[in-house]
Formats: C-alpha cells, structure tokens, sequence
C-alpha cells in the first residue's frame, strides 16, 4: 500500500465514467454549420463536467486495480496454499519483474514491502496479513478456516520502477469443502468487534471523491487510544461487490507520530468507480492488538433498514488476521 492508505490504502484504482454524444440529421445543413454548432457546445459540456465534480469536492477516480495477475509488466505467479481445510502448511507465490526475471527490490510503504490481502469471492474470511520474502518466494505459514473460492492480493511498490508504481495483482485460489456462500452483503454501518463499536459515516458516489469517517468507540465511550498502524491511524481496504475490484483509499490529516495516541475519529477518501456495493474493511490498533471491521456501502446512499451489526469481521474471530 502506499501513502496514502487503500483500504491500503489498499489498494487501494479508479475510473471516471463520464461521456456525452452528439447527433446530427442528414438533412441540408451545411458542415460549417455543423462544425460552428460543435465548437460552441464542446467547450460548455467540458466546463460543466469540471464544475460538477468541483462542486462534489473530489477528483475522479483512479483505475480500479487487483483484476489481473499482470499490471504495468509486473506477474503474480500461482499461489500455493493447503487444499482444504484443516490442514497447516504454507501460502506462497513469486512477482516477476517486467523482464521476466524474479523481482528482487520493493520499496517499502506503510512499514511493508509487501501487504496481503486474502477474501472469500462473497466477501467474507478477510485477512490482511504479511508474508516473508527469500529474495524470490513470498511465503507465511497458513490454514482456511472455511472453504471456498478465495481472491489472494499482493499490493507492493516495485523497486526496480523508473517512478513509485503501487501495484495490485490477483490469483484466485480454491480451498475444497461444503460451503454456502452469503446469499447477499445488506448496507452495514456499525460493526461489533472484540469490544469495540465502530460507526461509519458517509456515503460512496461514482465517479469522484467523498469522505468516509468511521468512529470507534468502547462500552459507549469514545476510543482516544488508537494507535499508528503501519504508520497510519488505521487502514481501509474496499473492494468492489462482485468482481472485487481493489479501490484506492486516501487516509485524510497528517501521519501519526510514533508512541502517539489519537481517536476516535478516522477519516479517508475514496471513489467508487461504479454504481452498485462496496465492501470495506477497517484495520485500527489498541493496545498492541489490530482489529478489523467490516462494512458494506451502495452508492446508491444509505438504506437503515437494512443495516445490521456483525459481531466478527465477516466470518473471522479478530485474533489472527494481521501480523507485526
């Protein structure tokens, strides 16, 4: 992940989709005519399109990133990992550089070289976690708690790049077992987790920047222990529903100094791509112990109705999804 965070940061690309489309009868109109009627309703459209995300506060979206097991040249080689569940072994795969040769240099953001990110395809399971690396093989000791198809994402900086790249590549692994995936993700905007309450608030709109602030709080009294978290108050992954597609998240404020507190607010910047959910995931630490709390966005705005609480980060405990 870089810094800023994705979500991490994590990210993590975005696009705008933005168009417009002109249509001309062909009856006797001279082309000059034609060409003086485009000329004098181009610049207004553009200038429109300008205000329109101004007045939305952000940016449009960067490209949507971690579909592919190739980026920019760089390839995520296949995951090995246990079959099934139940079995202890190892998770490993390989990046190769642009050149083919095994990419030997990362340039470390948030404390790491490498950040992996490991989600069931319906969104549960989340873990993010940090492998080691031989100087070819990235590679940590693993077991699935539940079966499934899962999506394995590697989010690093190369080192080799002529500029920092963030790049996020996918394999997909299949862990054997009956399973019944989650039927549906309803809006969810409080989650319970290992004493903690954590609220989010904002909304997600497609194509340009909004803020989210989450706000964490214990035994209904606000969290002012946060501590710095791979050099962030905390990190937000949002993924896409669906083909979850790895959106880029910009922690807003300044970067925590070391051996500081804060809370118990935290606030990012994101876009959604597209219409439709999102799936959200928020690391934050106390006491030395990282927690993680889901939640689930449409740009479609809030529905109450529908928000529920989770207890667990979507099918985790919370006590062994990061390392340090």
């Amino acid at each position: 992940m870089n810094t800023p965070v994705r979500l991490s940061a994590f990210g993590l690309g975005l696009a705008a989709l933005f168009g417009g489309a002109y249509a001309v009868a062909a009856v006797a109109v001279p082309d000059s005519a034609v060409e003086d009627r485009l000329a004098d309703t181009e610049p207004e459209h553009d200038m429109d399109m300008e205000t329109d995300m101004e007045d939305h506060g952000g940016h449009a979206a960067d490209p949507v990133r971690g579909l592919s097991i190739e980026q920019d040249g760089y390839l995520m080689s296949e995951v090995a990992a246990p079959a099934a569940t139940g079995t202890d072994g190892v998770l490993a795969f390989g990046i190769t550089a642009p050149d083919g040769t095994p990419l030997a240099e990362y340039t470390e953001s948030h404390e790491k070289r490498l950040h992996l990110i490991v989600v069931r395809a319906d969104g549960a399971e989340f873990r993010h976690v940090h492998p080691e690396f031989d100087g070819e093989t990235w590679s940590l000791p693993w077991s699935w708690a539940q079966p499934g198809t899962y999506r394995v994402f590697a989010d690093f900086v190369p080192g080799d790049a002529a500029e920092e790249l963030d790049v996020t590549l996918s394999q997909t692994v299949e862990v054997a077992g009956d399973y019944a995936p989650r039927a549906d993700n309803p809006i969810t905007r409080t989650a319970s987790v290992d004493g903690f309450e954590v609220t989010l608030d904002g909304d997600l709109a497609a194509g340009t920047t909004t803020e989210l602030t989450v706000e964490v709080t214990r035994d209904g009294e606000p969290v002012t222990a946060l501590e710095p978290y791979l050099g962030a108050w905390g990190h937000l992954v949002a993924l896409r529903e669906g083909d979850l597609g790895y959106l880029h998240v910009h922690p807003e404020g300044d970067d925590p100094v070391p051996g500081t507190t804060s809370g118990p607010a935290i606030t990012f910047a994101t876009a959604a791509p597209t219409e439709g959910k999102y799936l959200l995931y928020l690391d934050f630490q106390v006491d030395g112990q990282v927690h993680t709390a889901p939640f689930v966005l449409d740009t479609a705005g809030t529905e109450p109705a529908a928000t529920t609480e989770s207890e667990t980060p979507h099918g985790h405990d919370g006590t062994d999804a990061h390392d340090d």
